[in-house]
């Protein structure tokens, strides 16, 4: 059985599929990851996955700050993956910082779109370090702004870089849509153009 939306709405049919899943993605990982986003241990349906978790924190701690300090040599990297600058203020690197979660979310959102699995085979594995390098740049972002603007951490990293963080997915949504899966061009075929 296929889910058909009213005409209206049949213009947006993609976005509220990125969206619904999304939002399924984001809900399903808030209920099955057991660990508040600053605990230490990390479990996933009794699956211990701690480990993987704090190698994850520590080598995005370790970029962050290796490209801090080629700017400003008095950054530190301390023990718990604390980022310190010259002037006493620092930010913790934890396990959410990561960028997991929204790679996670990524690669559902592709997995489960139509399309071709030949193509998903080589352009998941390419969003995935997009999503990466995106999550590298805004931990160096946020650590580097908290130097001289340390008041301006909430905004920066609760909402300003987290939702550009979800644009950045919903663009490659958007440029497999369009460029790479086929179905756009399917589309014109049978509208005609």
């Amino acid at each position: 059985m296929k889910l058909k939306l009213p005409d209206r709405f049949s213009p947006y049919q993609g976005v509220i599929y990125f969206v619904v899943v999304l939002i399924i993605t984001h809900f399903f990982w808030k209920f099955t990851m057991v660990g508040d986003e600053s605990d230490d241990v990390v479990t996933f349906f009794g699956l211990n996955l701690t480990g993987f978790f704090n190698f994850m924190s520590t080598h995005t701690a370790q970029v962050s700050a290796r490209i801090l300090q080629i700017f400003n040599p008095e950054v530190q990297l301390l023990p718990q993956n604390m980022i310190k600058h010259g002037n006493g203020e620092a930010v913790r690197i934890i396990w959410a910082c990561t960028g997991i979660k929204q790679a996670y979310i990524f690669i559902f959102i592709i997995a489960l779109y139509r399309g071709p699995w030949k193509k998903k085979l080589w352009f998941i594995p390419l969003g995935v370090a997009i999503v990466y390098l995106f999550n590298i740049f805004r931990i160096t972002a946020i650590a580097a702004l908290v130097e001289n603007h340390a008041n301006m951490f909430d905004f920066v990293h609760g909402y300003l870089l987290k939702y550009l963080f979800y644009a950045v997915i919903f663009g490659l949504w958007v440029w497999w849509e369009e460029k790479i899966s086929g179905n756009n061009a399917k589309k014109n075929r049978a509208e005609g153009k």
